[in-house]
């Protein structure tokens, strides 16, 4: 493995299922492993700044223990050339980090980077300013985030006033779209995959995994839901999936999007395109 000498670690103990403990435990991990680390636990709203410094300071490693919306912001702010990344499951989902180091607790899938990682380059999605390494939601589906947000945090009016607005905003506001060089088409949502997490392509395919949700009611809504559950949500009639490198969108206003679990607000025109190298991941083998 490359020899790994500065680790700046940043544990996000408010981001859904991290231990109060897990500071000393990652700290304790390292130096079994004969690396010193300086870890910083920031409160929620210093989150942004504690990530800044850590980059800015070049370690060779930086450890995210935090949600995948924390490990996009930590990688866009590495990127290609900056430090390798190790995003630990750290949040809700976990939809990055399972799929770099599996569905294992955090612990173990450190033990494991330290001993056995090495560097490996990851590919993305683009669009205007910002880059996502797990999926991207467009579409009015994406006003829904904000409710859960408030809700996760207890703002239990807030969240209902988010709740309305979204269910307000259902059906409403189309898309118009374009995948690559083909025609102009409409959904009511767009979600892009990455090779990462997309069980239709393979991890060194070049592109994204670009799904059209046409859905006109609550009903076809609950069907598409039991359906995720139960099966392959691709299978539902209201997805069509696709591969795609480049994909344009129109709409009448701003489009609502989740960016790996991040509310984001887009221009009413913009693309989202395949990025072959958004940051360096500290990967596993994958037989282990």
């Amino acid at each position: 493995m490359t020899a790994i000498r500065r680790v700046e670690v940043i544990v996000n103990v408010a981001s859904g299922s991290v231990d109060a403990d897990a500071p000393q435990e990652a700290e304790k991990i390292l130096a079994d492993a004969g690396v010193s680390a300086n870890v910083c636990a920031p409160a929620t709203d210093e989150l942004g700044d504690c990530l800044r410094r850590a980059v800015d300071s070049a370690p060779d490693l930086l450890v995210v223990l935090a949600g995948d919306g924390t490990a996009r912001a930590a990688a866009e702010m590495c990127g290609p050339e900056g430090p390798v990344l190790a995003p630990l499951p750290g949040g809700t989902m976990n939809m990055l980090p399972h799929a770099v180091y599996g569905a294992r607790p955090w612990q173990d899938a450190l033990t494991i980077a330290l001993a056995q990682g090495e560097p490996r380059l990851i590919g993305g999605g683009v669009v205007e300013d910002h880059k996502f390494m797990v999926a991207a939601i467009l579409g009015s589906p994406a006003l829904w985030a904000p409710a859960r947000e408030a809700a996760r945090y207890g703002r239990k009016k807030l969240a209902w006033v988010r709740a309305k607005r979204a269910f307000r905003r259902a059906f409403t506001g189309r898309l118009r779209y374009a995948l690559d060089q083909g025609p102009r088409e409409k959904a009511e949502a767009l979600i892009f995959m990455c090779p990462t997490t997309s069980r239709a392509l393979a991890d060194e395919e070049q592109a994204l995994e670009a799904a059209a949700v046409n859905v006109n009611n609550a009903a076809q809504v609950f069907r598409l839901g039991i359906n995720a559950l139960v099966r392959d949500w691709r299978d539902d009639p209201a997805v069509e999936s696709r591969r795609c490198r480049l994909a344009r969108i129109w709409s009448a206003q701003g489009v609502p999007a989740v960016l790996d679990g991040e509310s984001v607000r887009l221009k009413a025109v913009t693309e989202v395109r395949y990025e072959p190298a958004v940051a360096r991941i500290l990967a596993i083998p994958k037989d282990v």
